[in-house]
């Protein structure tokens, strides 16, 4: 395969299964979308709706809109954002629920940073598409809010979670599978990602400032000097609590910290990052199997490793390995991204019934257990990996 022909494959995979899934299956009448089809393919319309699902589905929208032109994608963005603007935002306390209702009412109030970063990234995105100043202002309003209320001005970095009115809670977990510490790679990752897109329509210079300060986080606290993987999970001090290597993540992060050198401009810390990009980006190919699928997570402590092969990882996958082959021109990137592409193709994309299942383990079954879309399988990271490689 040359790389127009998986342009042309990810181009179909996008515009004939991943958008009309979302399109024509999760638009809810209420209003938005729905929040859940189980991994059985069935729609359940009393399930709550959840920020980071909304927030995903607006970044994909609008990034489809600004790239295809397709008037049908702004709708379907231009949807997203008055329900985000009308369900998910705070009118008292400010600053954006981690969920609502079926019918748009408060659920769970909590006021998770990551979710308030995929907000950014989503309102950032639409305002690229479509010029929305509303978009805009609101992204700005949350990136004020993060920095008030979840930046640590004595040991850097950002806090996980808050109350509806801005106090520091007890439980800062993602979900139940995560450790309860302070500060996480994941949470910073995508504050990484949102502060890049920001920047990208407001050359703001506390922005600007914040996501510098975010790519040394990365370089200097969060990659392990010795392995070269992500720590996982951190005290207030930046002390490392978790010793699970996510392969997923690994690659996923050598892309969004390079991304965001480039867009801040800055050509001395470019050369810098972009080396241990690599690094970070060949470390995670200890997870690299020989069907070209990367695999979850390795847990040394436990001497357990994960060998689900996640919609998530692979899509990241893809995106990593192309990024890696421009820095370097070894074909060998290129080769990876590509096989790892036909596997996708060949085993987790879902011909029958659209979209893509959540994983396939390790004996080749699909699994049906978790969903096809839901609270956090979303059109985001499979949708993303069609555009970074069809905008090449």
């Amino acid at each position: 395969m040359n790389f127009s022909a998986l342009q042309k494959q990810v181009n179909d995979e996008l515009l004939l299964n991943i958008l009309p899934f979302w399109s024509n299956q999760m638009a809810d009448p209420r209003g938005g979308f729905y929040g859940q089809i189980n991994g059985n393919n069935q729609l359940i319309e009393s399930a709550n709706k959840g920020g980071i699902l909304n927030a995903r589905i607006l970044w994909t929208f609008s990034t489809a809109f600004l790239h295809l032109k397709n008037p049908d994608y702004q709708a379907m963005a231009d949807r997203a954002q008055e329900y985000i603007l009308n369900h998910f935002f705070d009118c008292e306390s400010g600053g954006t629920f981690w969920s609502v209702t079926p019918d748009g009412n408060p659920a769970d109030t909590k006021k998770q940073i990551y979710a308030q970063a995929f907000f950014i990234y989503a309102l950032s995105e639409h305002y690229r598409a479509t010029a929305n100043k509303t978009s805009l202002d609101k992204a700005i309003e949350l990136f004020h809010l993060v920095e008030k209320y979840s930046f640590d001005v004595v040991e850097n970095g950002y806090f996980e979670a808050y109350s509806r009115d801005w106090k520091l809670l007890e439980d800062l977990r993602l979900s139940a599978k995560d450790a309860n510490e302070k500060k996480t790679m994941n949470t910073h990752l995508h504050i990484l990602e949102a502060y890049t897109n920001l920047y990208r329509v407001w050359k703001n210079e506390e922005l600007a400032t914040r996501l510098e300060n975010l790519v040394l986080i990365f370089t200097d606290k969060i990659v392990n000097k010795k392995t070269l993987h992500l720590g996982l999970f951190f005290d207030e001090n930046w002390n490392c609590k978790s010793n699970i290597v996510s392969y997923g993540h690994d690659i996923e992060a050598s892309w969004l910290i390079d991304e965001a050198t480039r867009v801040l401009g800055n050509d001395f810390l470019l050369k810098k990052v972009q080396q241990i990009c690599i690094a970070v980006a060949e470390a995670a190919c200890e997870g690299l199997q020989t069907d070209g699928s990367l695999i979850y997570e390795w847990n040394p402590d436990e001497n357990h490793t994960d060998f689900d092969r996640h919609w998530w990882v692979q899509a990241e996958a893809v995106v990593g390995f192309l990024y890696t082959y421009e820095l370097t021109g070894d074909p060998v990137w290129f080769e990876r991204a590509e096989k790892c592409w036909q596997y996708i193709d060949k085993n987790l994309v879902d011909r029958e019934k659209g979209e893509w299942f959540w994983s396939i383990s390790e004996d080749g079954t699909v699994n049906r257990d978790d969903d096809k879309a839901g609270f956090w399988k979303c059109p985001y990271h499979s949708s993303r990996m069609c555009f970074e490689v069809m905008m090449r």
